[in-house]
């Protein structure tokens, strides 16, 4: 049984940083491209940051470029996102997600992800 499980959010004020991980297991994680989104109350969810099966490489949406730094161990099958100077804007539950296919580029678009977290709630206040 596949399990994605993310922890870490909260409530942080703007300008502050939290460190989110997300536990994988029941699945190939180090050949799978692993992606975090975000969704924010009222609106559709969106992309955040995807890094690829090896950690060689990563993107990010332009919004958050510069703050977030996403990463992997793949000794641990765990997921990790760097939350730096937060925004009001960044208030959202968090979601991680595990390509649906191995070794495969999975990129932006939420369809190619096949596993999903339950979420974790990140509130950030002005």
């Amino acid at each position: 049984q596949v399990q994605l499980v993310e922890s870490g959010g909260g409530l942080v004020q703007a300008g502050g940083s939290l460190r989110l991980s997300c536990a994988a297991s029941g699945l190939t994680f180090s050949r799978r491209d692993m992606g975090w989104f975000r969704q924010a109350p009222g609106l559709e969810r969106e992309f955040v940051a995807v890094i690829r099966w090896s950690g060689g490489s990563t993107y990010s949406a332009d919004s958050v470029k510069g703050r977030f730094t996403i990463s992997r161990d793949n000794a641990k099958n765990t997921l990790y996102l760097q939350m730096n100077s937060l925004k009001p804007e960044d208030t959202a539950v968090y979601y991680c997600a595990a390509a649906r296919s191995l070794g495969s580029w999975a990129g932006t678009n939420e369809y190619e992800y096949g596993y999903w977290g339950q979420g974790t709630r990140v509130t950030v206040s002005s």
